[in-house]
């Protein structure tokens, strides 16, 4: 797994007031935001807002933070489907549990995900539509 982090997405309870309070601060949602997630791109990676229930969902979390807790996925994007399986099986010798087995997702990807041995959730997906540049960062279509 190389050493990067492409998407930082946080679990919210409200996401019209949490992308309104971003907005109010500066920053701009991506065109590829809409009424389940948002998207703003920060320098080379992505910071996204997501429901609370769908991101444990998601992740295949039942043990998600009580209503009004945090809930954070960094997520590790690839460059081809066949590394999300092969990086889950390194996470899972390493001593992750795999919360999310690799599975063909609804937004047109790839993804699994696992837990840390602290329980911090990483997701390591292949998204077509948030291709990957040469130095592993990402950019959110126009």
């Amino acid at each position: 797994m190389e050493q990067r982090v492409s998407v930082i997405t946080l679990g919210v309870a409200d996401l019209a007031q949490a992308r309104a309070f971003y907005e109010a601060l500066g920053w701009n949602a991506s065109a590829y935001s809409n009424q389940h997630i948002a998207f703003f791109q920060i320098g080379g990676l992505a910071f996204a807002l997501y429901g609370r229930g769908a991101l444990a969902e998601d992740a295949g979390v039942r043990d998600r933070p009580a209503e009004g807790g945090p809930m954070i996925v960094l997520a590790h994007n690839v460059s081809h489907r066949p590394a999300v399986d092969s990086l889950l099986v390194d996470a899972s010798a390493a001593g992750a549990t795999i919360t999310q087995p690799a599975r063909d997702t609804a937004w047109g990807g790839y993804a699994g995900c696992f837990k840390d041995p602290d329980g911090h959730l990483w997701e390591i997906a292949w998204n077509p539509h948030f291709p990957l540049a040469e130095d592993g960062s990402i950019r959110l279509p126009e």
